[in-house]
């Protein structure tokens, strides 16, 4: 029977832990909001992950980590199209192209990245099945869950960090107007620019998340760089209704506020 529950109740630090105490073989499937991800353990060693539809395939991870380039991957996928993972690595080794260290390394890498991100889900639900692996012509690797799992626990507490310095997502940004503040000079990646791009007093941060099926903390680390580069401010989004206390008290125009100001005074004089 597989181990299911609410990410709410249950992080994906806890059950990494539990895997790696109870030596469990199996997959781990998350939901978040957006999208789903799969992660795969043996004897509680993390051996794969994958999220939504993201290229995980060994071409594609080849190519994040800059190991084939774009004319690379075309001639390949051309040469051996219907070659499988383990197929394709043993073909680009003995062609030279990449050693067995480069293919690891890569998919290493991937695989961290992967399980990195999915630490900052809180929302969503688990699922894991015992026994369940990826296919056999998959690349596998076996990394200790321990070091993961530190550096997983100090990634949440950079999340609360952020959470409490950008605490409500349903506020929007604006560019900053002043001498020097120019976005065409900074150097942001395509996932930032994506996130620049939706920056209006029209889209909350928590719209612009959405837009780009990011968490709340990526969308939260990406507006912080931001802000403290000085290049947009928080504002609150257009149509967004005021807090129940500023709605009911009216402004207090200039003499009223002289007035209270006087009677202030004199009620101090007399004491």
């Amino acid at each position: 029977m597989a181990l299911k529950g609410n990410l709410r109740d249950f992080s994906v630090v806890q059950i990494f832990n539990l895997v790696n105490l109870a030596r469990k073989t199996g997959t781990l499937t998350l939901e978040g909001p957006n999208v789903a991800a799969w992660v795969s353990f043996r004897d509680g060693k993390l051996i794969h992950a994958q999220l939504g539809n993201e290229d995980g395939t060994l071409l594609g991870v080849l190519a994040k980590a800059g190991k084939v380039r774009p004319e690379q991957s075309k001639l390949i996928k051309k040469n051996a199209p219907e070659k499988a993972d383990k197929e394709l690595g043993l073909l680009l080794i003995n062609a030279g192209y990449l050693s067995q260290q480069d293919i690891l390394a890569s998919i290493q890498h991937y695989v961290l990245d992967v399980v990195y991100r999915l630490f900052s889900w809180f929302d969503g639900f688990f699922r894991f099945d015992n026994d369940v692996l990826p296919p056999d012509d998959h690349i596998t690797i076996r990394l200790d869950l321990e070091n993961v799992i530190i550096e997983g626990s100090r990634r949440i507490k950079e999340v609360e960090a952020l959470a409490d310095e950008i605490p409500n997502l349903d506020m929007a940004l604006t560019f900053v107007e002043r001498p020097g503040a120019n976005i065409r000079n900074v150097h942001l990646n395509t996932i930032e620019w994506k996130v620049v791009s939706f920056i209006n007093p029209k889209n909350s941060i928590r719209q612009i998340a959405r837009a780009n099926k990011m968490s709340e903390a990526e969308i939260r680390k990406i507006v912080y760089a931001l802000l403290e580069a000085g290049l947009v401010e928080v504002v609150r989004a257009e149509g967004m209704p005021l807090p129940p206390q500023a709605q009911k008290f009216k402004p207090v125009d200039e003499k009223q506020r002289t007035t209270l100001v006087n009677r202030l005074i004199d009620r101090i004089r007399s004491l």
